[in-house]
């Protein structure tokens, strides 16, 4: 028999939404927030020359500037105010987060409470604060150098003013980004800065798409393989839907209670275990380490390429390391993997959880508490993890590939794919959650009322 939680979630339609003058609110106020994102993208930082920064940025393509520009929204090639967007806050957040888990200092002062997770949220603010000046700098730096490799300047006045002036307004963006989102997680819908990052990317996909239709209009692409790419990439967004909501629910018995009605009632519940319990962490990580040096040493090969086998090792470096070549393919496979199963053994501790079991009398069916416990939780994770990794890694891998060997504009990778799907089920869910939250209030009102007239 469905519970009255089912049947009211079945219930939930637009009539429901339409007198959900709460939830209308905050929908406005996150549709409002991603616009003012969006505007912020087109403002360009002091002393920057358009025409030649794109001259010099379809230079660089290929490179970590370009899978940070997906990120941003195109905001890194037009080089604005936001032009780091909300990497640095999630990198601190990320660093923290794992040394939480590594440190016993941080540890402890997670475990005070809601004093301790501000404490912790401040220190990733102050980690936002020093990853943004150093990156800031080495981009101010970077656009005077490589301006002049080039042959073009796309600064108009290069030197120390313009360096303090952009690391200024990149920490400004990138905190402004910051309280943005934050704002968006207590007054609108879903979480702030997986929505701002997600605004980002799909804020190129008419441009990938329109890229991708012209290329069927000149003949580049036949329109089967324009229809096949279609059909993959839904097909590849309803595999990542069925996976992300993929979990193993290990059983959980408690002792036997006292009813009101005498009986002795066993409590059963079950732990989700996540397949992917890592989520989109991974790639992100495998990602950003292998084209960061990758970016680095094209550069540096830039320079000194054909003036000395210093120069063209370099330049055979960055040849070996395309996109779609199999030693990519390959480093980039054992990094998600590698993270996949480094970051879930980060956020999940089976003896933690084991001794909260043991703590509260909950037990596995078959399994003793405490040590035991544990060893059977980290077997099943271990599992699923496995399957996860594997998941990760094909959802990844298949359009790298596809659009190595048939040069695809591919404008949603694995990653972006990823976020996007995942933000997008979670911001529904709380729109549910909501619907759900107003209905039963509205169950409560009419109980009181009836509950008064029948006094």
């Amino acid at each position: 028999m469905a519970s009255a939680a089912d049947s009211l979630a079945t219930n939930l339609n637009l009539s429901k939404f339409a007198q959900a003058t709460e939830l209308k609110k905050r929908l406005w106020f996150t549709i409002g927030a991603l616009i003012v994102f969006r505007l912020m993208s087109h403002v360009p930082l002091p002393g920057i020359d358009p025409r030649a920064l794109a001259t010099l940025y379809e230079t660089t393509r290929g490179g970590v500037l370009d899978f940070f520009n997906t990120f941003s929204g195109g905001s890194l090639s037009r080089m604005s105010v936001i032009a780091l967007g909300v990497m640095p806050y999630i990198t601190a957040s990320i660093v923290i987060q794992l040394a939480t888990a590594l440190s016993p200092t941080l540890s402890a002062i997670k475990k005070e409470g809601e004093s301790g997770r501000k404490r912790l949220n401040q220190y990733t603010r102050y980690g936002t604060v020093g990853l943004t000046v150093i990156q800031g700098y080495f981009i101010a730096v970077g656009l005077e150098t490589w301006g002049a490799t080039q042959g073009m300047s796309a600064v108009v006045e290069p030197g120390w003013p313009f360096r303090i002036a952009a690391v200024i307004s990149l920490v400004g963006g990138t905190m402004f980004l910051m309280w943005l989102g934050e704002q968006i997680t207590s007054r609108g819908v879903g979480n702030g800065i997986s929505l701002i990052i997600m605004a980002g990317i799909v804020s190129q996909l008419p441009m990938g798409l329109a890229s991708l239709f012209e290329s069927g209009r000149t003949g580049a692409l036949s329109p089967l393989i324009i229809i096949g790419v279609i059909v993959l990439v839904l097909g590849l967004i309803g595999f990542i839907c069925f996976m992300e909501r993929g979990q193993r629910r290990v059983l959980i018995q408690y002792p036997k209670r006292q009813t009101q009605r005498g009986q002795m009632q066993a409590e059963r519940s079950h732990l989700p275990l996540k397949i992917n319990t890592a989520g989109v962490i991974p790639p992100i990580f495998a990602s950003s380490l292998l084209l960061m040096p990758l970016t680095l040493v094209q550069f540096a090969g830039q320079r000194t390429a054909g003036e000395s086998a210093w120069g063209d090792f370099m330049i055979s470096v960055t040849t070996a390391l395309q996109h779609g070549s199999p030693l990519y393919m390959s480093l980039y496979a054992a990094g998600i993997i590698f993270f996949c199963f480094f970051y879930t053994a980060v956020v999940f501790n089976p003896e933690e959880t084991a001794d909260n079991l043991k703590r509260y009398g909950g037990f596995i069916p078959g399994i003793r508490p405490g040590k035991n416990t544990a060893d059977y939780l980290d077997f099943v994770l271990t599992r699923i993890t496995v399957i996860g990794a594997a998941y990760l890694t094909l959802i990844c891998l298949v359009p790298e590939f596809l659009a190595a060997r048939s040069g695809i504009p591919l404008t949603l990778g694995g990653t972006s794919l990823l976020i996007v799907v995942n933000v997008t089920m979670d911001t529904v869910t709380q729109i549910q959650s909501h619907l759900l939250a107003h209905q039963y209030g509205d169950l409560i009102k009419k109980a009181k009322l009836k509950g008064g007239r029948g006094r």
